[in-house]
């Protein structure tokens, strides 16, 4: 059965994206069959490229996030994902109080699959401009979540 994953930030420009396309080309890697997308909480980058200097680090890295454009999340997430994936714990709560009546589906901090100990959030480079901490943060992630998904 192919897992569909979702990873939120707040903009969808700069964390998500990249754990989109870093989680994508990892599971290409693997044999892993997986659909992903992000989005982000907020409205405001809805239909734009992820950020340029996001891009650019990503780039440096291997993946090629130019394809993905800014989306906002919604309630009908809950039910084309089977797992959501946040960024931090403000996008948590966020998407909980999106969660519609009944539904099941795990949201979850993506750093909680990176093996070992660490930050549990990722540090939106929007603002710390500091690009790589991140993308390495989210490859560990991928890693982990990959690795627990091909153990099913």
């Amino acid at each position: 059965m192919t897992q569909c994953i979702l990873f939120v930030c707040l903009g969808n420009i700069c964390r998500s994206p990249t754990a989109e396309g870093v989680f994508r080309a990892l599971a290409e890697e693997s044999g892993l069959e997986v659909e992903v997308d992000s989005a982000g909480t907020s409205d405001w980058h809805v239909g734009d490229p992820p950020y340029g200097p996001m891009q650019l680090a990503a780039k440096g890295r291997g993946y090629d996030l130019s394809a993905l454009r800014a989306r906002q999340a919604s309630a009908r997430d809950f039910t084309d994902f089977d797992l959501i994936c946040v960024m931090d714990e403000k996008n948590r709560s966020t998407m909980e109080a999106l969660r519609p009546a009944g539904n099941k589906t795990p949201v979850q901090l993506f750093l909680d699959h990176a093996e070992g100990t660490g930050p549990r959030e990722v540090p939106d480079p929007y603002y710390t401009r500091d690009f790589e901490t991140p993308i390495t943060l989210i490859e560990a992630a991928s890693r982990g979540l990959i690795a627990q998904l091909l153990r099913q």
